[in-house]
């Protein structure tokens, strides 16, 4: 389990996140939603050692992620695949190789990883693309690769960062069927989004990041169902200041 427990991060004077706890079960996709600023980001890099909060703990399965070793941290990021917003694929490499990148340097022989690459465009119904170049793929094809190599990996977790941001509509119903199919794998996913048709998608539980904290959490029905104004006015889209007056809640 991933569990957040009072994690704070400023960054100057402006405090992103601000006492932020959230637990992750397995098994199961928790999406994390908010405004563009939210921290939502933030959140996941804090997960996997990339930024140290300033206050409160990160546990992975239990362990500290602030008090690992530089061994450790590379242990932990081996359990942990990170699909990033815009793919981060290397141009200078082909699709089999940008997969393969993570794959040797966890040691495994060329069988393994040519069998693991063969898999994970299965999975992600990219068969044959192997000897392409990014260039070469469009943004959601991008962004599929980049799932792909998380999944390669054989992962326990696996975070999302705004997976169909920039997306059309169609592809982005195929980015939920995949972050879906891997759940059914077996792989406890992290999904941070704005886009909240994605979120009900794919998301068994939802939870409201605002003004550094967790406004709330639930099942689907029941952030659907939310008499909350904050959550409400994000979830329906709607504009005004309402969410920078209302009251915070405590998070459920």
């Amino acid at each position: 389990m991933i569990q957040l427990d009072g994690v704070t991060k400023s960054f100057g004077a402006q405090r992103v996140l601000d006492g932020l706890s959230l637990d992750v079960p397995d098994g199961r996709n928790t999406v994390v939603i908010g405004y563009s600023g939210s921290g939502k980001s933030v959140t996941l890099k804090c997960i996997v050692g990339l930024i140290e909060p300033d206050g409160g703990r990160v546990l992975v399965d239990g362990g500290v992620v602030g008090e690992m070793s530089r061994e450790e941290l590379a242990e932990l990021r081996g359990r942990i695949g990170y699909v990033f917003q815009f793919a981060a694929l290397f141009d200078s490499m082909t699709v089999a190789e940008n997969i393969a990148l993570g794959l040797a340097r966890r040691g495994h022989d060329r069988s393994t990883i040519a069998r693991r690459i063969e898999e994970s465009l299965a999975v992600v119904e990219l068969p044959g693309t192997e000897g392409r170049y990014p260039a070469e793929l469009s943004g959601g094809m991008r962004k599929r690769v980049g799932i792909a190599r998380a999944i390669a990996l054989k992962p326990r977790y696996i975070l999302y960062d705004e997976p169909t941001s920039g997306l059309d509509p169609v592809t982005s119903a195929v980015m939920d069927q995949l972050m879906v199919r891997t759940r059914d794998l077996g792989v406890t996913g992290l999904v941070v989004t704005h886009d909240m048709r994605s979120a009900f998608r794919v998301g068994d539980r939802i939870a409201m990041l605002h003004e550094g904290r967790i406004r709330q959490v639930g099942t689907r029905a029941e952030i659907q169902a939310s008499d909350d104004p904050v959550v409400r006015q994000f979830i329906e889209g709607r504009p005004g200041q309402m969410a920078a007056a209302a009251p915070r809640r405590a998070p459920g």
